[in-house]
């Protein structure tokens, strides 16, 4: 494994930096003034369309998609480089589409679905949600009770989702549904298309989440589909849910590391212009172990991170590669992101200031996509040889 970024990675890492130094950056400000005044952490329509055009003109748009669906198919590597200079920066922007969703649509979707779902979401002209977590199987979601009971050639949904991110604004959400109690993971998960607006889905009142995310309820009532709304097989929506899920949480990983390098450099230069006592904070030890470790445990996270995507361009199964790089560099960045509070003092829990919000991201991070206790179930299952 060459671990230099070749030169075509390089330049879309430049390139991205400069776009969020000269796009993003001067964003922040007035994206913190509005969450701080009880808005979400978001940008306005207003914001985004000329983000997205810039986007455009720069080739930074379906990075991953595939070739014959008008993308540029760049590999897992690309992304997480991606990822991780987009995250330096508390703006959060993705360029479109968004990466989970692509690919499980991509490993799932039939021909006519193709046309309808998956190529408007490739181009960007479509938002997806995704629709799995419930009341008592959020980390479990073999667990869940949502079901789709057949109906001639229809389906019919009941039950109730939480969490859900983009709902009500989502052209269509993927909703995860149990069509077999018996077989649940094994074969009785579901996979649905369900557009906006479809009668029986049923989307709450927005609640505001550490972050500055705001999440929705969806409650499912009669909600009736035609067979030509499975995703993929029926019985067989797991496979392609984790797939989904993997990628996420490598990118989790790398918001993680972008979050922490921020913290770094901006420990890093208060450090060296706050006098106390006399002495600048970079003169104190403690100071300088906190930097010295931040810039080592980021080094090993990276490094971990591209090893996995290294990993999945050769076509491995890394689940347990993700699960241990997401777990490993969400911590690191929360004791970085800490330690970068306490050098800036009360200066760093100010509402102006980004800390307060990296802070708060990387621990919202910690649950999503499955907490970092699971995920350490999950990989000591399986070096214990107890995972099937």
């Amino acid at each position: 494994m060459d671990f230099a970024l070749s030169e075509e990675h390089q330049m879309l890492k430049d390139l991205v930096r400069r776009f969020v130094e000269e796009e993003l950056m001067p964003l922040e400000p007035r994206v913190l003034k509005r969450e701080a005044g009880g808005e979400p952490l978001g940008l306005t329509a207003e914001e985004l369309a000329p983000l997205h055009a810039k986007c455009r003109d720069l080739g930074l748009w379906a990075l991953d998609v595939p070739a014959e669906l008008g993308g540029a198919e760049l590999g897992t590597l690309a992304r997480i480089v991606v990822v991780e200079e987009l995250s330096r920066t508390v703006v959060p922007f993705v360029f479109p589409p968004d990466s989970p969703n692509l690919h499980m649509l991509l490993r799932a979707v039939n021909a006519e679905q193709r046309e309808k779902y998956l190529m408007p979401y490739a181009r960007g002209e479509t938002i997806c949600a995704i629709a799995i977590s419930e009341p008592g199987a959020g980390s479990d979601p073999a667990a869940m009770s949502t079901r789709a009971d057949r109906d001639g050639d229809n389906w019919i949904i009941n039950g109730r989702k939480i969490w859900i991110s983009r709902v009500a604004e989502a052209n269509f959400t993927i909703v995860m549904a149990l069509t077999d109690p018996v077989k649940r993971a094994h074969g009785g998960i579901t996979a649905f298309l369900v557009d906006r607006g479809t009668p029986g889905m049923v989307v709450g009142q927005p609640s505001s989440i550490l972050g500055g995310y705001r999440t929705y309820e969806v409650i499912f009532e009669d909600c009736r589909l035609p067979a030509a709304q499975v995703l993929g097989q029926v019985g067989q929506g797991f496979g392609p849910m984790q797939v989904r899920l993997t990628v996420r949480r490598l990118e989790i990983a790398g918001w993680s590391i972008g979050l922490a390098q921020r913290a770094l450099e901006m420990m890093i230069e208060y450090a060296k212009q706050r006098v106390t006592f006399g002495q600048p904070l970079a003169e104190r030890q403690a100071v300088q172990w906190w930097i010295a470790d931040a810039a080592t445990r980021i080094h090993a996270a990276r490094l971990m991170m591209r090893e996995a995507a290294w990993r999945a361009e050769r076509g491995e199964d890394i689940r347990t590669e993700a699960s241990m790089t997401k777990v490993y560099a969400n911590e690191i960045a929360s004791e970085i992101i800490d330690h970068a509070l306490q050098t800036h003092g009360a200066m760093g829990l100010a509402k102006e200031m980004p800390l307060q919000m990296m802070y708060q991201l990387v621990r919202a991070h910690r649950i999503f996509e499955g907490p970092s206790e699971i995920h350490r179930w999950v990989v000591a299952r399986k070096l214990l040889g107890l995972r099937k």
